[in-house]
């Protein structure tokens, strides 16, 4: 029988015997979960109980406490009692309040912990600690060794994380447990100098491993610690060891992930080593460790397959106003963004009416496209822009576009074009005031900015400091901006410090802009580092420069989904008093949540309910960012309303944001693409529609089919457990689009293309076939829009005899009873058909059922694939599905588990002939001459004027 009173047991803690208080308290300790609300009005004897230093069972008196707190709801004190309780306290226990009061004591711990790595003078109790080791050991005890692992780094313990580490005897568990130690180092660790300890502890038992050495898993902490000599002496290693492969696909994997400053440094360390036993080695790995071979493969990839739709193309150009600039610009873009990567510039030589219409900013945006469509070019480049370069003939607004374009060419590549772009700095730097040379330092300075991206070279810097101080506001703007891509991810507080300084002078808005989104880029992935000067740029009164902040906070923690960084964003979304910092610090939520993505949509759906416009175009873009190519249902779900939104920017910022969650799929995997596409094709057509969405509707259709429909917008290097820097800065530049058209073109760099390239030893690309275990149809380009024929007039309606009417109608029965029976034919003749193939489809049916990501159509692996060449389209959603044929004669040097991009591969016959496919680069120096150049307008004329 259930006891419904405590009151025996507590009357009897008064008792002078210790032991019959000691069994009360032993009793009260079986019932306080029930009766814990009456034990509450005793608290002060148990109190009592605990504080008598003679009394054998004050533990126990503590232990009840701690309950009946816990029962209350007062964590603070209920931790504080369990920790007095010592033994009594049993984490063995399997109750909810021990789960509950351990989880307490272990958040309690970390946090101290934490706060002892950077300050010895925090001291921990002892009893916190005995019970966060008591856990530990349980962890790993009961053999969950990712658990302890994980509860370590949190703690900042890695003497625990070693030592766990240390006891795995079997290498190839050791690997897995390291690789997720660097994963989590990534998303958990907040502290930079705690991370860099991690990775380079786990450096050191990567090398450690005897049977299961993982080279390619030290090339990503190499990336992540941005370490030269490391990178170095591993290549040297590999060289000496024979195998070159390795190397060349760890030199590959850098220049897919790693800053342009750390692969400068490898490069510039290499040429002082002695290559006199591995000449030609040393001689193809800095080869590819310039990015050149990188940029030729995966430019032939894109103009091989190129699949651009060029109809929608036209038609869009033909629904459109060519004289308006809106109009112009946004399908200079789309047609920028079909044909990013492909070389294919042939709209413009078709349409070189329609390009005379250019003027001015809308000019420099069309040459500008040619970086974009020519982007990775890195041979041609030059020689492609030449025409239009200063010392040619073109107007200023030509000749800014085309350095523009140089820059975009070079893109994070930029040794060869940084020196040109800097040399013009510097003659014509200090005359910024010229209205001419402004236009054009505008162009050099976004060129500069974007091929040195995160290459921290000083004299750049000073450079573009001698523009910005010039005190343009056209030339000014785009060096702010500059300073902040060259020193992207630096986190230099001095140059931060000049940088906000002189914001805070000047009086060009312009400037004040560039400047702001240069202080969130020098501040890209520093987390803490960050916080002063965000706190310093959220107090300025300048609404632009908390716009800069909102922007530092997204950049700083992007990826890591930190709770106190979408705490301030929402703090700042709904109470700043400016429509631009609300509308930043919601799209800065979907940088934060790149890597929680499938969490946006939950976060973001009141927001995107707002009665204030900016705030539903901030939420819409967050989606699009955070979900760019991942097809998420329920983003689209939520934008869906915003595209019949009242405020035509609203409408823009939904449709841009499909588009980028869409882009390259069809309706076999995703049903609704051909509605969005539709949808897109009659914002544009329609005569009622606004301006800004028709802009917003004509770069949809760009992005969705973007890179000739072969390349997607990918924020995270799967392989390599890191962000795609050069995606997020894209984007991120393409975010300020709103105020400077210009900056659509920034968003050609979060393309990735979707290729499987395999090359062997001397980089030539062989041709041979690659399994496909789905079926075809699931991952085929969208169908071509059919050009629309003309339409016919009406025929006139002709009288019809009551008698003509009833013979067509005895006509048309007799008719439908012959198509009855042709139909049944038909039905029994397909039905047999199906028969006769049901056994293989049976077949394919026994295979493992998969099921892709949040896709609304399940995809089946078949065990009968189908074959596709090398250098083929591999979406994200199909390269789980491909597989290197048995026994072929190339073989990954890397085991292949789904990473598409260059894959080095081993000749198993080696010596013997092989068909190659020819590059992009070994065409041109072979057969294609430098395309003719073509005039954007009559330029003479404006010269003459």
């Amino acid at each position: 029988m259930a006891l419904v009173s405590a009151a025996p047991y507590l009357a009897l803690l008064g008792d002078l015997d210790p032991s019959l208080k000691a069994y009360a308290l032993s009793s009260l300790n079986d019932v306080v979960d029930e009766l814990w609300a009456e034990i509450a009005n005793s608290i002060t004897e148990l109190e009592e109980l605990y504080e008598d230093p003679n009394f054998e069972k004050r533990s126990l008196a503590a232990l009840i406490m701690s309950k009946v707190y816990y029962n209350l709801g007062d964590f603070e004190a209920s931790v504080r009692y369990s920790l007095c309780a010592g033994d009594e306290f049993d984490v063995e226990e399997q109750s909810q309040y021990i789960e509950t009061i351990v989880s307490q004591c272990i958040s309690l711990y970390n946090t101290l912990s934490q706060q002892a790595y950077n300050d010895k003078s925090v001291k921990i109790d002892p009893r916190l600690t005995t019970i966060f080791e008591k856990m530990l050991d349980r962890c790993v005890s009961n053999g969950d060794l990712k658990l302890a692992l994980g509860v370590s780094l949190e703690s900042y313990h890695l003497d625990n994380v070693e030592r766990i580490l240390k006891q795995v005897k079997n290498d190839e568990t050791a690997l897995s447990l390291i690789n997720y130690v660097v994963m989590c180092s990534n998303t958990v660790l907040e502290d930079s100098s705690f991370r860099t300890d991690v990775l380079k502890s786990m450096i050191q038992l990567l090398l450690g491993l005897k049977t299961h050495r993982d080279f390619f898993s030290i090339f990503k902490v190499i990336v992540q610690l941005g370490d030269t000599s490391l990178a170095v002496h591993l290549f040297e290693q590999l060289l000496d060891s024979d195998d070159a492969l390795t190397a060349y696909q760890g030199a590959f994997d850098l220049v897919g992930t790693a800053s342009q400053e750390l692969l400068d440094n490898i490069l510039e360390s290499l040429e002082k080593l002695d290559k006199s036993n591995h000449p030609a080695q040393f001689a193809r790995l800095t080869h590819i460790l310039t990015g050149v071979p990188l940029c030729d493969l995966e430019i032939t990839f894109l103009y091989k397959n190129n699949n651009t739709d060029i109809s929608i193309l036209n038609k869009t150009k033909n629904s459109l106003e060519g004289r308006s600039s809106i109009f112009h610009s946004a399908v200079t873009f789309a047609n920028a963004f079909m044909h990013c990567g492909t070389t294919d510039d042939s709209f413009f030589r078709k349409n070189l009416e329609w390009l005379g219409k250019a003027t001015n900013w809308s000019k420099f945006s069309a040459t500008a496209a040619l970086g974009v469509i020519h982007k990775g070019n890195l041979s041609q480049g030059r020689n492609i822009l030449k025409p239009y370069l200063p010392g040619s003939s073109g107007s200023p607004h030509t000749k800014g576009g085309s350095l523009f374009a140089l820059g975009l060419i070079f893109a994070g590549q930029g040794r060869d074009a940084i020196d040109y772009l800097k040399l013009f700095l510097d003659e014509h730097g200090s005359t910024a005031g010229n209205n001419d040379n402004d236009v054009m330092l505008h162009g050099a300075c976004l060129g500069c900015g974007v091929a040195g991206m995160g290459c921290r070279n000083e004299n750049l810097l000073e450079a573009l400091k001698v523009v910005l101080y010039s005190d343009s506001a056209i030339s000014g703007q785009a060096a702010g901006l500059a300073m902040g891509l060259v020193m992207l991810g630096s986190g230099d507080q001095t140059i931060a410090r000049d940088m906000l300084t002189y914001a805070q002078e000047t009086q060009h808005e312009n400037i004040i802009r560039g400047l702001a989104i240069g202080i969130a880029l020098l501040f890209y992935q520093q987390e803490l580092k960050a916080l002063t000067i965000v706190d310093e740029l959220m107090a300025q009164e300048n609404p632009i420069l908390r716009y800069g902040g909102a922007f530092t906070i997204s950049l700083a923690y992007a990826g890591t989904g930190n709770n106190d960084a979408i705490k301030k964003l929402l703090h700042y979304a709904v109470s700043d008093p400016s429509d631009d910092v609300r509308r930043a610090s919601v799209m800065g939520l979907g940088f934060l949540l790149i890597r929680d993505y499938t969490a946006t949509p939950q976060i973001v759906e009141l927001l995107s309910q707002s009665h204030n416009p900016h705030v539903r175009y901030g939420a819409a873009m967050a989606l699009g960012i955070s979900c760019a190519g991942r097809s998420l249902p329920a983003a689209i779900d939520i934008l869906e309303p915003l595209t019949k939104d009242s405020v035509d920017f609203v409408r823009q910022g939904a449709l841009m944001a499909t588009s980028m969650i869409l882009i390259q799929q069809n309706e076999n995997l995703y049903p609704k693409v051909k509605e969005f596409t539709q949808l897109y094709a009659d914002t544009v057509r329609n005569k009622h529609e606004d301006a800004l969405a028709k802009f917003g509707a004509t770069l949809s259709q760009g992005i969705i089919d973007a890179g000739g429909r072969n390349v997607t917008i990918n924020l995270e290097n799967s392989h390599a457990n890191t962000l795609n820097t050069s995606a997020i800065v894209g984007l991120t530049v393409f975010a300020q689009s709103w105020y400077w058209f210009p900056f659509v073109h920034f968003l050609s760099l979060s393309f990735s293309p979707t290729s499987i390239i395999g090359v062997v030893e001397d980089l030539k690309v062989p041709k041979f076939e690659l399994n496909c275990h789905s079926r075809p149809e699931l991952f085929q380009y969208p169908p071509k829009v059919e050009e629309s024929k003309e339409k016919q007039p009406d025929k006139v309606a002709t009288a019809v005899l009551s008698t003509t009417a009833k013979a067509k109608a005895r006509a048309r029965k007799n008719k439908k009873h012959e198509d009855t029976e042709d139909d049944k034919m038909e039905v029994d003749v397909l039905k047999n058909e199906e028969k006769e193939t049901s056994g293989d489809k049976d077949e394919d049916k026994k295979g493992e059922e998969k099921e892709i990501g949040n896709e609304p159509q399940p995809i089946r692996y078949l065990k009968t694939p189908f074959k596709i060449e090398n250098m083929s389209r591999v979406l994200p959603a199909q390269s789980n599905y491909i597989s290197f044929v048995k026994d072929d004669r190339f073989v990954p040097v890397r085991k292949y588990r789904g990473n598409a991009g260059v894959i080095v591969l081993r000749d198993t016959k080696a010596g013997e002939k092989f068909e190659a496919i020819k590059t992009v680069r070994q065409l041109n120096i072979t057969e294609a001459p430098v395309p003719e150049p073509f005039t954007l307008s009559g330029e003479d004329l404006e010269d003459d004027e």
